[in-house]
């Protein structure tokens, strides 16, 4: 599986995730020139910004230990392009979670970091 498939993959299974925690997918992938969101989540009048982490091998650390500063004021700063193209006023409620997928054999565990930053 390539880098692409790979991370394709680690998003499926985080939309499944979600899902069945009752959240509703707003978007997949949005991208702006300011950066990437995963995923957009909704429940109730609660936003979620997620960036979905896959391994399936721990060599180069945790998955979240990979959403380092730079990448966080990325997706702050197309959160705040998102919010302003759908008219939601900035005063939202809006969250912004790391899911840590891992995949050791045929177990896939997840680390839902709320609040991550």
């Amino acid at each position: 599986m390539n880098k692409r498939n790979i991370g394709k993959f680690g998003e499926e299974l985080a939309s499944k995730y979600f899902q069945n925690l009752g959240y509703n997918i707003v978007a997949h992938n949005f991208h702006t020139r300011y950066g990437e969101i995963d995923l957009i989540l909704r429940k109730d009048n609660l936003y979620r910004f997620v960036e979905v982490k896959f391994r399936s091998k721990l060599d180069y650390g945790l998955p979240q230990e990979s959403v380092i500063k730079n990448k966080q004021e990325k997706i702050k700063k197309a959160t705040l392009y998102w919010l302003r193209l759908h008219h939601l006023p900035l005063d939202t409620e809006i969250h912004f979670d790391v899911l840590a997928i891992t995949r050791r054999g045929t177990k896939i565990e997840y680390e839902h970091l709320k609040d991550a930053f």
